[in-house]
């Protein structure tokens, strides 16, 4: 049986919300709340690294994306109209069912499997995203080992995580989940990466990081990117030239 990153107990707790995934109002309104602002940001990374034109309706034609941890596909579904061929792959068999029938009500061609990135045999993927995954799985220097043996020769790769701080532990956890924001039990804080440790997993991966760019969010303003990594950060990197 192959080694597996897969926490059992967090694949349930995320199984249970798959039906809701889509609402904008339900359990994953935060994410939906959060999604333009990071797919803005992944465009303009996904423009820097392959010298793509920023009006190009299509950056990623002709290219393989892989997601790990796509829950019911809302970071997939945007990379599949941005051109790309996309696998999504998530520990949950309930968020990959939801994920198959929004993506067939949308007309979209995903490849959405069940499982682990240690499953995968094709280290091939030119993009590999994992957004607010790696604080969820059980070794995070294996997982992070994994997505970069999915990345192909000149490929980028970009994840995200909340940040080990008093801020993340306060907003995310004392406020999100106490007010019922993000469903209670979501986040175990000691779970949180710092960035020098992330840093570290992903050159002992044995790639290189590109870019560093934090996530802030204000009542007022909502979400929004900038150098303050203190609440949550995306960290971005590809094979070393």
């Amino acid at each position: 049986m192959t080694d597996t990153t897969i926490d059992p107990n967090e694949a349930a707790h995320f199984g249970r919300l798959a039906a809701d995934w889509w609402n904008p109002k339900g359990s994953s309104a935060m994410l939906h709340r959060l999604n333009p602002v990071r797919l803005g940001y992944l465009r303009e990374r996904i423009d820097a690294h392959w010298g793509s034109d920023a009006s190009a309706y299509a950056p990623l034609a002709g290219k393989r994306a892989l997601d790990v941890g796509c829950g019911a596909g809302l970071l997939c579904e945007p990379l599949a109209r941005m051109g790309a061929a996309v696998t999504g792959l998530d520990a949950a068999p309930e968020n990959i069912a939801a994920a198959k029938t929004h993506a067939a009500q949308s007309g979209l061609s995903i490849d959405y499997r069940t499982g682990s990135v240690e499953d995968l045999d094709d280290a091939s993927f030119d993009l590999v995203t994992s957004l607010e995954v790696i604080e969820h799985v059980s070794d995070p220097a294996a997982f992070v080992r994994g997505l970069a043996r999915a990345l192909a020769p000149g490929g980028l790769m970009i994840l995200s995580t909340p940040n080990r701080t008093a801020l993340s532990r306060i907003a995310l956890i004392t406020v999100a989940e106490g007010l019922g924001h993000i469903p209670r039990g979501t986040h175990d804080w000691s779970q949180f990466l710092k960035p020098d440790e992330l840093r570290a997993l992903i050159s002992g991966a044995g790639l290189a990081i590109a870019d560093m760019r934090g996530l802030r969010f204000s009542p007022l303003t909502g979400f929004a990117m900038g150098d303050d990594l203190s609440l949550n950060y995306f960290a971005v990197a590809h094979h070393p030239v």
